[in-house]
């Protein structure tokens, strides 16, 4: 299973605020587009649908921008995913099977099932706080532009 791109400019982004709000009350999102190399159209609607969510808060205007609400930081990346994915990518086959359960496993079914099921626990746990680091430089070159 591998995320999507949306996820990935959600979860950079916010990670982006959290590092940068110590400095700046809000950040535009030309700044957070900029600084994870996605297209603003795209960025302003994933962070819209983050703000909707309740995950992030967002001021109109010149001097607005997005900001971390208070239970941002302790959101489970799951709920992340969820929010950017859904979660039927974690019920989907692997090989893209149309019919595979357990009733109608595919060849990888058994070897990729408890992975995907460590992998969903493991992201539900994790939260988006502890995904910040203390060396902050090193985090916003890890979540800079990328292809």
């Amino acid at each position: 299973m591998l995320f999507s791109k949306s996820f990935s400019y959600a979860l950079r982004g916010i990670l982006y605020i959290a590092v940068v709000q110590e400095e700046k009350q809000r950040v535009p999102l030309e700044e957070i587009a900029d600084k994870v190399g996605a297209p603003k159209h795209f960025m302003g609607k994933v962070l819209k649908r983050l703000v909707k969510e309740n995950i992030l808060n967002s001021v109109k205007g010149p001097t607005g921008g997005f900001y971390l609400r208070e239970k941002t930081l302790s959101t489970p990346v799951l709920t992340i995913v969820a929010i950017t994915d859904g979660l039927a990518g974690f019920k989907t086959c692997v090989l893209r099977f149309v019919e595979c359960n357990l009733q109608n496993p595919c060849p990888m079914h058994a070897k990729v099932e408890a992975t995907i099921k460590e992998l969903k626990e493991m992201i539900g746990e994790t939260t988006v706080g502890e995904l910040l680091t203390n060396d902050k430089e090193r985090l916003l070159a890890s979540i800079a532009t990328v292809s």
